[in-house]
C-alpha cells in the first residue's frame, strides 16, 4: 500500500504546486519573509546568508546564493518560459499572426511607453547614472498575473486569459533579448560558440524516440555552464532549451512533448526555483529606500506606463487598422489586465540585479518594484471584479459578428 500511495502523492503535490494561485502565494510568502528577515534586527543573518559563495573557482561558477538562485534556479523557471513559448508559437495563440496581432503589439507597447516614464524621470530628475535601469519596469511577472486573474477573473471570458498569456509570453521574450543584448558586458565567442553547440545537441536527443531526463538535464547543465561563462546571462540558455521541445506530437505520442515537459518541470518552477529567487532578490531594507527618482520612476513605469501603453497601442491598433480584439473580449477588459501586466517582480527584481549590481539606486528599485507590483495587482484585482459584475454586449470586440466563443474563467 505504502508504495502504490507515494507516487499518488507526489503527483497531488506536484499539481498543487504547478497551480496558479498556490504558485503566486509561495512567491508572495518568500517575498514577504524575505523583507520582514531583511528589516528586522537579525538582518545581518539574512545577508550573511545572500553573500555565502559556493562553487568551484576554475569554471567561474563560485558564486554567491543570491547568485545561484538568480543565475542557476531561476534558469528553471526561463526553461519552462521558453517551452510555453515554443507551444504558443508553434500551436497556440501566436500560430496565426492575424490572431496573435493584437496582444503582441499591445506588449511592445506595454514595453516601450514604461521604459520612457523611467528614463523622462531619473533624467529630469538629473539621476543620470540611474538610466541602466530602464528596462525594470518593462517586465511583467507570469506566475503573479495569471494567479491574480484565476482568482478575481471568475465570470470574465476564457479569451481574456489567452490574451494575457500571450502578451506576458510575448512580454517575456523581449525581456529575454534586452537581457541578452543589452545586459552582456563582454562575450567569450569560443565558450558562446559550446553553449549554442550543448544545446543543438539537446534539440536534437529532446527529439528522439527514447531520451531520458538523466540525459537531457546533463546536456542542458553544460549548456548552462558554458553560457555563463560566455558574459551572456545564464538564463538565456535555458530559453534555447526549452524552445527546442517538439509542439507537435512526435513518435505517435498521445500529447505534444512542450505539455509533458512543462507538467513536468513547473511544479519545480513554482514550488522551488521562483520562491527561492524571491526570497534572496526582494530582501531589501526598506528604511531610506522608498522615495526618490529611481523608486518612482519604477513604481510609476509599472503602475501607469504598462496600462496606459497596452491601452493604447490597442485601442490605436483596433481604431485605425481591421484588427480586432479576440472573440468576447472588449476594450474595457484591457483596463484590469493592463494593471496585471504591472505586477513586474521576477523578472523586474533580475533585471535590478543586472542594472545596479550592488550601487546606490538597487534598494530604491527594489521598493518601487515591490510597492508598484502591490499597486498595479489591488488594482487590477479591484477592476477584475468591477469588470465581472458590469453587463456585456453580443459583439463585445465591435467586429461586427456577434461573439461565439463566450465561455467564462471559472
Amino acid at each position: 500500500m505504502t508504495v502504490t500511495a507515494t507516487p499518488t502523492r507526489f503527483a497531488r503535490l506536484a499539481r498543487w504546486l504547478a497551480d496558479e494561485v498556490h504558485g503566486g502565494v509561495l512567491l508572495l510568502v518568500a517575498a514577504v519573509l524575505a523583507v520582514v528577515w531583511s528589516n528586522s534586527p537579525w538582518a545581518q543573518g539574512y545577508e550573511d546568508l545572500s553573500h555565502w559563495v559556493l562553487g568551484w573557482e576554475p569554471l567561474h561558477l563560485d558564486l554567491s546564493l543570491a547568485h545561484w538562485a538568480s543565475d542557476g534556479l531561476l534558469a528553471i523557471f526561463f526553461f519552462v518560459v521558453g517551452v510555453e513559448l515554443k507551444h504558443e508559437v508553434v500551436a497556440g495563440s501566436l500560430r496565426h499572426p492575424k490572431e496573435a496581432a493584437v496582444p503582441v503589439l499591445a506588449a511592445v507597447g506595454g514595453m516601450v511607453l514604461p521604459a520612457l516614464l523611467f528614463l523622462a524621470i531619473v533624467l529630469g530628475t538629473g539621476s543620470h547614472d540611474a538610466v541602466e535601469g530602464w528596462a525594470i519596469p518593462t517586465a511583467t511577472d507570469i506566475a503573479f498575473a495569471l494567479a491574480v486573474l484565476a482568482v478575481f477573473g471568475r465570470g470574465l471570458p476564457r479569451a481574456l486569459r489567452v490574451f494575457l498569456l500571450t502578451l506576458a509570453v510575448v512580454d517575456d521574450l523581449l525581456a529575454i533579448i534586452v537581457i541578452a543584448v543589452v545586459y552582456t558586458d563582454h562575450i567569450d565567442l569560443v565558450t558562446l560558440g559550446c553553449a549554442l553547440a550543448a544545446i543543438v545537441v539537446y534539440g536534437v536527443l529532446v527529439r528522439l524516440r527514447r531520451t531520458g531526463w538523466w540525459v537531457l538535464v546533463p546536456v542542458g547543465v553544460v549548456a548552462w555552464g558554458f553560457m555563463h561563462a560566455s558574459g551572456v546571462h545564464a538564463t538565456v540558455a535555458a530559453v534555447l532549451c526549452g524552445f527546442c521541445v517538439p509542439a507537435l506530437v512526435v513518435h505517435g505520442e498521445d500529447e505534444p512533448r512542450t505539455h509533458r515537459y512543462d507538467e513536468a518541470v513547473r511544479p519545480l518552477s513554482t514550488g522551488v526555483a521562483l520562491p527561492v529567487f524571491a526570497f534572496f532578490a526582494a530582501g531589501v531594507s526598506l528604511s531610506g529606500s522608498a522615495g526618490g527618482s529611481v523608486f518612482w520612476a519604477v513604481l510609476v513605469g509599472l503602475v501607469a506606463g504598462k496600462v496606459l501603453g497596452v491601452l493604447g497601442v490597442t485601442a490605436l491598433v483596433t481604431t485605425l487598422t481591421p484588427l480586432r480584439l479576440p472573440d468576447a473580449i472588449g476594450l474595457r477588459d484591457l483596463l484590469p489586465v493592463g494593471f496585471l501586466t504591472g505586477i513586474g517582480f521576477t523578472v523586474s527584481l533580475l533585471i535590478t540585479e543586472l542594472s545596479f549590481e550592488g550601487g546606490e539606486h538597487l534598494g530604491a528599485a527594489k521598493v518601487g518594484i515591490l510597492a508598484g507590483s502591490l499597486l498595479a495587482g489591488v488594482l487590477g484585482a479591484v477592476l477584475l471584479r468591477w469588470d465581472a459584475h458590469r453587463a456585456r454586449d453580443a459583439d463585445m470586440n465591435v467586429d461586427g459578428v456577434p461573439d461565439v466563443d463566450t465561455g467564462v474563467i471559472d
